[in-house]
């Protein structure tokens, strides 16, 4: 019997090669290509699931007061009549929030006007509406404010509602402040009027709030961990 032998010359070498180095970086795209698509079909499950992950909210309980911080106007006076309509709370505190250079000349409301303008229209009566606090720049200098007035007026609990990404900063900032107080924080998450938990990459102002607030909540944890309560 004869054994056909065939010699594996250079040139056979060099053209397996060649076809392995044609086709490894089409596999590479086709490998990524169905990664892509599986992380793309995943998408919904896995954000919503990273917002749920991060969203702290406390069940809403009855209070002395209810809140509101500076920003939120379209969902924290809403939920502040809400809360006062229903009986939760005996009154709102409105931080005294800094002026804009617009608002210091008299041309826009200030943030206290606006607050104050919407609780007024849902029902809530000026006697029961108290502004905390004096040129507050963030939530850090509310919560020293909020401190005070707490140490002042020794309220059993305080309702502090705020957007869902937020949420999770505030309470760490507000409970910080008040640890050593007898006065409790409770902070429900109020979902934006642009977008919610559910669908918040399909907008803009949804993934601007969530990455902002992941670098808002790392600053404030390293920054202020021990400086509110001596202040």
């Amino acid at each position: 019997m004869l054994t056909l032998v065939v010699p594996v010359t250079r040139e056979r070498v060099v053209g397996r090669r060649g076809l392995w180095s044609l086709t490894r970086p089409l596999a590479l795209v086709v490998a990524l290509a169905l990664l892509s698509a599986g992380a793309w079909l995943a998408r919904a499950p896995l954000l919503r699931g990273a917002a749920e992950l991060w969203i702290v909210s406390d069940p809403v309980e009855a209070a002395d007061v209810v809140v509101i911080l500076g920003g939120g106007v379209e969902t924290r006076p809403f939920a502040a009549a809400d809360y006062y309509r229903s009986g939760l709370v005996k009154g709102v505190l409105l931080s005294n929030v800094s002026p804009n250079r617009v608002e210091a000349l008299g041309i826009a409301p200030s943030h206290v006007e606006l607050n104050r303008s919407v609780l007024l229209k849902l029902g809530v009566p000026a006697t029961a509406i108290e502004v905390f606090g004096a040129g507050l720049s963030n939530t850090y200098e509310e919560a020293v404010a909020l401190r005070v007035w707490a140490e002042r007026t020794h309220p059993r609990a305080v309702i502090v509602p705020s957007e869902i990404f937020s949420s999770r900063r505030v309470r760490w900032i507000v409970r910080h402040a008040l640890a050593d107080t007898a006065t409790e924080a409770y902070v429900p998450a109020l979902d934006s009027p642009e977008y919610n938990r559910r669908t918040w990459w399909k907008h803009e102002q949804g993934v601007i709030a969530f990455q902002n607030e992941i670098i808002k909540y790392a600053y404030y944890r390293f920054k202020y961990r021990a400086t509110v309560r001596s202040d």
